[in-house]
């Protein structure tokens, strides 16, 4: 199932959050994402401003390349090709922080693992892997997990050490 970093959760959290404890984050912000390729750059320039309000900005670039890359996938992989574009946004990016540490988290409407790839594409620096392999070499940890309860989906999470 991926890298050594890369995690499936046994047990979900109800709030499809990656497996920290939310409530003892010491900020957090999330926003919600049309359904359209312009929700990218909405979700970079989301963090970016995060960041510098949190006092982060030393992590930027790589946190945002590796929110770029989630909510890529997101929006090419997991939205239904029926997705009407005036709904609720389906995709939401979550952003955390604690002294030691940030994560980053995108929901998604499938339940589907990002690690389903076409049979012809074997491994994770392939073209259509490609993001994977990012999210992998520039956050300290990744993984995913199915969302439980009334919420449909699952979330794709990054770890950052700060």
């Amino acid at each position: 199932m991926g890298t050594k970093r890369s995690t499936m959760l046994v047990d979900p959290l109800k709030q499809g959050l990656p497996p920290v404890d939310p409530a003892s984050a010491s900020s957090a912000a999330s926003c919600a994402l049309p359904p359209r390729y312009e929700a990218v750059r909405e979700a970079r320039h989301f963090t970016d401003r995060t960041l510098g309000h949190w006092k982060l900005g030393d992590r930027c670039e790589d946190v945002c390349l590796v929110v770029s890359e989630l909510v890529t996938n997101a929006l090419r992989h997991a939205l239904p090709s029926d997705t009407p574009r005036e709904d609720e946004p389906p995709v939401r990016l979550h952003l955390m922080h604690w002294t030691a540490r940030l994560v980053c988290a995108v929901r998604d409407p499938s339940a589907e693992s990002p690690l389903a790839t076409p049979p012809d594409a074997g491994d994770l620096a392939a073209e259509s892997g490609r993001g994977l392999f990012l999210v992998e070499s520039f956050s300290d940890g990744w993984g995913w997990h199915p969302l439980a309860g009334a919420l449909h989906g699952k979330v794709v999470w990054a770890q950052f050490h700060l």
